[in-house]
């Protein structure tokens, strides 16, 4: 993962209707909670999307976007998010670039993709990193809880 109070790195990848999203644009509106997760439509990432979909008022309340990264397709990210609901932006790596970029590369010996939570902050800055296969709660908790804190 990235380091506390390293810089967070600017990118552009396709959101959900295709459309080409620089990171550090949508950091001029605020915070963000940038999360990378392995797949759409599976048990653990859905009720992850689900959670901070049910969260969502209270991370812009905060002043902060909710950033979903993953590898699948534009057009799976766009039902994932109908099927879903999710008010917050989806973006596609399938390439890992960005993945790469946030140290967010495969945990347990390679067998599954990462799923890791940065808060960055408006001035590109990671005030915190959390990594959990399976204590999906914790990602949208303790974003909330640094997120108070700024």
């Amino acid at each position: 993962m990235l380091n506390i109070g390293s810089k967070a790195p600017d990118f552009t990848l396709p959101n959900k209707e295709g459309e080409s999203v620089r990171f550090y644009d949508l950091l001029a509106q605020g915070h963000a909670v940038l999360y990378f997760y392995p797949k759409n439509e599976t048990p653990g990432c859905t009720k992850e999307a689900c959670a901070f979909r049910d969260q969502y008022e209270d991370f812009k309340e905060i002043g902060a976007e909710v950033i979903g990264v993953s590898a699948d397709s534009t057009s799976s990210h766009l039902k994932f998010a109908s099927n879903r609901r999710l008010p917050f932006v989806l973006l596609s790596d399938p390439k890992f670039e960005v993945h790469n970029l946030y140290d967010a590369k495969p945990s347990l010996f390679g067998i599954f993709r990462a799923r890791i939570t940065y808060v960055i902050d408006k001035e590109g800055t990671v005030r915190h990193a959390f990594s959990s296969q399976l204590n999906i709660n914790k990602h949208i908790s303790e974003a909330l809880e640094v997120l108070k804190k700024l």
